[in-house]
């Protein structure tokens, strides 16, 4: 499996993509979506975790998407596996459920995107192009979602305090993964190594007590008021 971060410098490879839902019409509408596109291929299709992970090392898949809520072994607990079988794996939830506790649980397990079934069918398109370079697939109800989550006093503490901590560099990191920018370009953009922005994000997500990059985005969207060239 490719590490995302290369697929800027490869646009006209396909990605390989395997589908994991328990509903056939659905599932079929999407297989149909992503061929028909010139960067995915979808390699597999499948209604249960088992029947994926008993042939995931053959298909060698680039992309995962999942649905929630299935029988058996469900969405959140086939995406654990899949991140610790398959670290540069990428996964993105593809799923009807607009619980905030949902999204809060796939993004803190590893995923890389959270997209809604209604979504358009061309934004879901160009999220999972993004996904291939680096960025985070996130809708603009999942985003409000998680927006509205950060901000809220049973989320993570809306305290400014920890950006006393973050350096310049890091808040530029910041606010450039808010700009859904992959570790690549943001390396491109700052002049510095992608080895560097992976400290960077590392130590935003310690000091502002996230755990993922997608949360790192809409921390940012859930605190407009703060200036992140000068940490006010």
């Amino acid at each position: 499996m490719r590490s995302a971060d290369n697929w800027h410098d490869t646009d006209t490879d396909t990605a390989r993509v395997v589908l994991v839902d328990d509903h056939p019409i659905f599932r079929r509408g999407v297989a149909e979506l992503l061929n028909e596109s010139s960067r995915f291929d979808v390699v597999g299709q499948f209604d249960c975790a088992g029947a994926l992970l008993d042939v995931l090392d053959q298909l060698q898949p680039d992309l995962a998407l999942l649905d929630l809520q299935m029988p058996g072994v469900d969405g959140l607990s086939l995406l654990q596996t899949l991140k610790s079988q398959a670290p540069d794996l990428r996964i993105v939830m593809l799923t009807a459920s607009d619980d905030s506790n949902h999204l809060m649980q796939a993004i803190q397990s590893g995923a890389d995107g959270y997209l809604l079934k209604e979504t358009d069918a061309d934004l879901i398109l160009s999220r999972l192009e993004g996904v291939l370079e680096g960025k985070i697939a996130l809708d603009d109800e999942a985003l409000i979602i998680l927006t509205q989550r950060l901000r809220a006093p049973t989320g993570p503490s809306p305290s400014h305090e920890p950006l006393e901590e973050i350096t310049l560099r890091e808040r530029q990191t910041l606010s450039l993964i808010a700009a859904g920018m992959s570790n690549k370009l943001i390396a491109r953009e700052l002049g510095i190594s992608d080895g560097t922005v992976k400290v960077y994000v590392k130590a935003l997500l310690r000091k502002l007590n996230l755990h993922s990059r997608l949360e790192l985005a809409a921390w940012v969207h859930a605190h407009p008021e703060i200036d992140l060239e000068s940490g006010q």
